[in-house]
């Protein structure tokens, strides 16, 4: 079925986070998120709208530090706004075909703005769910039925020359939405992790958990994931606190962890490992260690083999994802998975799911998170990844963000109204995920569109600011402010 992209308005939102959140190389107190509403048109005159929410994230796609983090967010809305440019002037074709017939080009243009595949990608990835949500809501198709059916036109071409046309049709067509998914729990580098750790004066008592030993009683999950810092003995004592948590109130537990790119080299990230293995506190911990995700900085995750670390444990690659080729790239240095992460594009999550059924076991897919918020964003990436098959999903806006805070109270009753068993509302407090023995419940998601099940209303919203239309110069040359 051929579209044709005709209009696109975006939009933005402010959140503060209930507790501060440090991963990678920054700390993140507040936020912003965008929102994209599209109307498309079929070829046989019906038309309709969808609609997409990602954050807006600074220093996760970029992580340079000449770059300001309010110049982070510029380098994002310069892919959004190059993405509608290509994508309006290919006129009539699949929503799949919008995105691949115009992909290298978005690269292409994206490096000429100093934007990295990653940054480029970010504007295709909302517009593709958008445009997936106008043509469910047009045809009664829910966003497992769609793929399952391929709606989207998702075939095998050059951009993934490993992936043969019947195993692509085989592979969608054998997908299946689950009604739960598990939530892995994210502990951020600076999370208090005991009560005694966050003294009454500290506290915001907003009747959520604010400590690891109040997340593990109160969620009741079995998934963790665990950030680290790229400081060996800095790394192995807050490992140390965070397993003495979990080895007494979290049962049969598991964890991944993160290095969001804080090791140099995999020999940095290896005598880690070893020093895990040989602590005998945290031997438990080390026997539930499912796998690292991207501990080596992207500048060198993929100039040398990883199979040192990988005997231990398998390694997956998430900021390194930034072109559909880079996966099986990946692949032949000792990486085992990669990441699903709807900012980086649902299409590309598909395509890298046939590429890891077809390699068979031993090769994995993960679910990581970029704060999907409640609302449009989380539940779009709820479908995505439970219909991919996988068990268990990182969500942090759950925890580090209060709700649906920052929406309207009319907003929040829809969603709620529309998904009863995903979100709860109490008196004087905003939505929330309901999240039961450490699950969340999916099945309202089986709606027309992507997943989203309300008409959203944009009123509230302010309009995002123009994107540069010239490359940025840094704000901090030589990295330093």
């Amino acid at each position: 079925m051929k579209v044709k992209l005709e209009a696109v308005d975006r939009f933005e939102r402010d959140h503060r986070l209930r507790l501060p959140f440090r991963f990678g190389v920054i700390t993140v107190t507040q936020g912003t998120q965008a929102i994209v509403r599209v109307r498309i048109a079929l070829e046989d005159g019906r038309r309709g709208e969808g609609v997409a929410a990602e954050a807006l994230g600074a220093k996760w796609f970029e992580k340079s530090p000449e770059f300001s983090d309010a110049q982070n967010l510029d380098q994002l809305r310069q892919a959004l706004q190059l993405a509608t440019e290509h994508y309006t002037a290919r006129g009539l074709d699949t929503p799949f075909g919008l995105y691949a017939n115009t992909y290298r080009q978005q690269l292409a243009r994206g490096a000429e703005l100093g934007l990295n595949p990653l940054v480029a990608s970010y504007g295709p990835a909302l517009l593709d769910r958008a445009i997936i949500d106008a043509l469910g809501k047009l045809t009664g198709q829910s966003f497992a039925r769609m793929i399952t059916a391929n709606a989207p036109g998702i075939a095998a071409t050059d951009l993934t020359p490993d992936i043969e046309a019947a195993h692509l049709s085989s592979f969608l067509g054998g997908l299946q939405p689950a009604s739960s998914i598990e939530l892995r729990h994210t502990v951020g580098l600076v999370d208090p992790l005991t009560n005694a750790e966050r003294p009454d004066s500290e506290r915001v008592n907003d009747g959520l958990p604010e400590t690891l030993e109040e997340v593990v009683s109160y969620y009741r999950g079995r998934y963790y994931k665990l950030k680290v810092g790229g400081d060996i003995a800095a790394d192995l004592d807050r490992l140390g606190r965070i397993a003495a948590v979990l080895d007494a109130g979290a049962g049969d537990y598991r964890v991944t962890l993160d290095g969001n790119e804080q090791y140099d080299d995999v020999d940095g990230i290896v005598e880690l490992w070893r020093k895990v293995e040989e602590t005998p506190a945290l031997a438990r911990m080390a026997k539930a260690t499912l796998f690292i995700e991207q501990p080596i900085k992207r500048q060198a995750a993929l100039s040398r083999p990883v199979t040192a670390l990988a005997k231990h444990r398998p390694v997956i690659i998430d900021e390194s994802d930034g072109e559909l080729a880079t996966f099986p790239q990946a692949l032949a240095l000792g990486y085992a998975g990669v990441s699903s992460k709807n900012c980086k594009g649902f299409y590309k999550s598909i395509l890298n799911a046939a590429r890891v059924a077809k390699l068979g076991p031993g090769y994995f897919m993960s679910a990581e998170d970029l704060t999907t918020q409640p609302g449009v964003s989380v539940q779009q990436d709820l479908a995505l990844v439970s219909l991919l098959g996988l068990t268990h999903v990182e969500r942090n806006a759950h925890h580090f963000i209060d709700g649906m805070s920052a929406a309207s109270e009319a907003e929040q009753e829809a969603f709620v109204k529309a998904h009863p068993a995903l979100y709860d509302k109490q008196p004087g407090r905003p939505a929330r995920l309901r999240v039961n023995g450490g699950k969340l419940a999916l099945g309202s998601l089986d709606c027309p569109g992507f997943a989203v099940g309300v008409d959203l209303d944009v009123t509230p919203l302010r309009t995002m600011p123009a994107a540069p239309g010239a490359r940025l110069q840094p704000a901090h040359p030589g990295g330093k402010k």
